[in-house]
């Protein structure tokens, strides 16, 4: 949590899908308390004054984007995206209602929404958080346990250091636990325990 502006807001859920609600609000509220190192570039886009923004980038309110982070050409931030420290958003990458922890890289063609990703999380080149059902029932998070979420949009929640491979598709509600490593062209979903190595579905070794 202490990587992450986010730490205090997040702190007060159960389960981290539960924060997904308020997102905007508390990037609204956080925004303008933030002090002279951070430029309110438009309306409820704050972007720290070390972030580098390409000219072809476009970032939706509201918004927040941390210092020495590098927003690159063509990337698309919708809104409702608290990005961290350090981080890496890409060409072509898609944001939307996400909290990006510090050292976060999603730096080529990723979409990214709904979700929350840890500590130095990375998503190789293609990988996408899918957020709806093709249904479009409430997701249930699929662990030990079936747990509702009552949301008809969830992406995914990364541990810190988790390593999602090219091409890979996170199902909605999928949960990865930290340093987990996902192999390139995966499909997916449930709780993903930590240390682990993720080969395909049912085939899940514990790193030794």
């Amino acid at each position: 949590m202490s990587h992450t502006l986010a730490g205090e807001y997040l702190a007060g859920y159960e389960y981290p899908w539960q924060a997904l609600g308020g997102i905007s609000a508390y990037i609204e509220k956080l925004g303008q308390t933030l002090g002279g190192e951070y430029e309110e570039v438009s309306p409820k886009v704050w972007v720290h004054k070390t972030a580098k923004i390409a000219p072809t980038a476009y970032i939706g309110a509201p918004a927040i984007i941390g210092a020495n982070t590098e927003v690159r050409h063509c990337a698309y931030i919708r809104g409702c995206a608290l990005v961290g420290e350090n981080c890496v958003v890409g060409n072509s990458t898609e944001l939307k209602n996400v909290i990006l922890f510090d050292g976060v890289q999603v730096p080529h063609y990723n979409y990214v929404g709904d979700s929350i990703l840890g500590y130095k999380a990375h998503m190789g080149a293609g990988s996408i958080t899918s957020n709806v059902k093709s249904d479009k029932t409430p997701v249930v998070i699929h662990g030990g346990e079936n747990v509702p979420t009552g949301l008809k949009k969830v992406g995914a929640f990364l541990g810190d250091f988790v390593e999602v491979g090219c091409n890979s598709v996170l199902n909605p509600g999928t949960v990865i636990g930290k340093r987990t490593s996902v192999y390139p062209l995966s499909s997916v979903r449930g709780v993903i325990p930590a240390d682990s190595i993720y080969k395909g579905e049912g085939n899940v070794i514990h790193k030794g």
